[in-house]
Formats: structure tokens, C-alpha cells, sequence
């Protein structure tokens, strides 16, 4: 538990550090064992947030232990652990470009590039506005299972994850990509990559352990969308997960071996596997 704490501490500190949040802006929570929830308290800046500061909830949102009380968007946060039994922890925070394609009504909907495709899918929807409590999470909802970051209108971004690193690097490349989309709207709007190289792209998402559950991604924007099929394994065939041990015998699962090649490799190959083969 006290690395978790100082995990959740830390990446708080970060967000205000790297100017996502102002004042008493954005929370981090992560999941612990018997159906508890760490996360940062409400009305504390995040530059001051330590381990020694943090609370726990139950399922309801209640606080179990800790002084101060929880944020009051804990059940968003809450609804994303309902619908993702992998999920470990969910940031949120404003950063300032990502925010303003949220305020502007826009998602970033159009896959332009391909490490990010691999990182969280081929798009960061918007998620329309909802009245602070269960409206919002009425309108969060329907977006858990397929993502794993969204913008929020009127709000900000949402990022989870398998542990609170990987949930903030997460909202760090959805503000990158944001940035990025800023400049090339100015430049004369985003060109997708090709619709043929996002199989692959998908493919190499789902070697990494990375990969979203089976269904279709859509795509949408000003551009025609995209549709791409993720398939769904046989039913004679175990699903592929991603562990750092051999599964047990008697298990449900295969165990995927984490290429020893880097990230960007693995894209190229596939990519230029896709091309061949078309």
C-alpha cells in the first residue's frame, strides 16, 4: 500500500508540475484490494498532495479512511473501475490543449499517428456534457469498455490504466496529440494515415497487450469514418493476455511474450506486413 500511495502522491504532483491543473483541479485514485479506492482529497492543490494525504473509498464513494473528504467526481472515476475489471487507477486533470478541443467540441477522432494508434486506439472521442454527479457518469459510461482515455466536454481528459504510470502517460499523449492536431488545423487540417495500415497498427497494439476488446472501432470526424474489425478469438482458442509469469496449469489463458524489438519496430513490421499483403 505505501508504494501505491506514493505512486498516486507523485503522478498528483506531476500533473500540477507540468501545468494540467490549477488550483484545486483534477484527482488520480487507484484501486486497492476488497473493493477499495485510493485517491486524492478534494480542496488540496496538487503540488501539495502526499502519500500521508491521500484517502480511501468504498465502492460508494464513502471514505473509509483518511481526513478530508473524497473529490466530487469520484463516481466518475468509480464508473470506469465497474466497467474495466483491468483497470487499476484513473487520472484526470485539464491540460490546457486537450481541454480546448473538449471546450470546443471536439474529439480527436482521426487516427494521424501511428505510435498513437498503438498507445490508445485509433481515436480520443468526446464525451458529451453531463450535469456534475449522475449525469455525468450516465454520459461516461457507454465509453469505458472501448477507450482508454476520452475528452470530456466541459470538463477535461479522463485516462486509466493498468497501473497510475501507464493512466497518466496516457492523458500525457492525449495533450501531445492535441498540440500536434492544434498545428496541422492551422497548417490546413489533419490528414489520417491510410485506412489500410490501421489493421496492423491494431495488430501490433494487440502484441503489446495493448489491444481493445473484440468489436469494431469506428472512426468519425470530417473526414469519411473509418470502420476497422477487431476480431473476436475462436471459441476453441484461449485469449491472449500479457503476464510477467507463466499462467498456471489448468488455465484459461495464453501467455504473450513481450517482443524483445522496441515499439517502433513492431509498427513498421506490421505496417509493411498490411502493405504486402494487400
Amino acid at each position: 500500500m505505501n508504494e501505491l500511495k506514493n505512486s498516486v502522491a507523485e503522478y498528483a504532483r506531476r500533473l500540477h508540475a507540468r501545468g494540467w491543473v490549477a488550483n484545486h483541479d483534477g484527482n488520480v485514485s487507484a484501486r486497492v484490494d476488497g473493493g477499495k479506492y485510493l485517491c486524492t482529497p478534494t480542496a488540496t492543490s496538487k503540488a501539495d498532495i502526499t502519500a500521508e494525504s491521500l484517502l480511501v473509498v468504498d465502492e460508494g464513494g464513502a471514505r473509509v479512511s483518511g481526513r478530508g473528504r473524497p473529490f466530487s467526481e469520484i463516481g466518475l472515476h468509480l464508473a470506469i473501475y465497474r466497467q474495466r475489471a483491468d483497470v487499476q487507477a484513473v487520472v484526470h486533470a485539464h491540460p490546457p490543449t486537450a481541454t480546448g478541443f473538449a471546450s470546443a467540441g471536439l474529439a480527436l477522432d482521426q487516427p494521424f499517428i501511428a505510435e498513437a494508434v498503438v498507445s490508445l486506439g485509433p481515436s480520443v472521442p468526446l464525451v458529451p456534457f453531463g450535469a456534475p454527479g449522475d449525469g455525468a457518469v450516465q454520459q461516461l459510461t457507454p465509453f469505458c469498455a472501448g477507450y482508454d482515455a476520452v475528452l470530456i466536454a466541459g470538463n477535461g481528459v479522463f485516462a486509466w490504466g493498468r497501473d497510475v504510470a501507464e493512466a497518466y502517460l496516457r492523458l500525457e499523449l492525449v495533450e501531445h496529440l492535441a498540440r500536434i492536431a492544434l498545428v496541422a488545423r492551422q497548417l490546413g487540417g489533419v490528414r489520417p494515415l491510410p485506412p489500410a495500415v490501421l489493421p496492423a497498427l491494431l495488430e501490433a497494439r494487440r502484441k503489446a497487450g495493448l489491444g481493445l476488446a473484440a468489436g469494431t472501432v469506428t472512426t468519425s470526424g470530417t473526414s469519411p469514418g473509418v470502420t476497422i474489425a477487431v476480431p473476436t478469438p475462436p471459441a476453441d482458442k484461449k485469449p491472449v493476455v500479457v503476464a510477467c509469469a507463466p499462467p498456471p496449469p489448468g488455465a484459461t489463458v495464453e501467455v504473450y511474450e513481450r517482443p524483445k524489438a522496441d515499439l517502433a519496430t513492431v509498427i513498421r513490421e506490421e505496417i509493411a506486413r498490411a502493405l504486402r499483403d494487400r
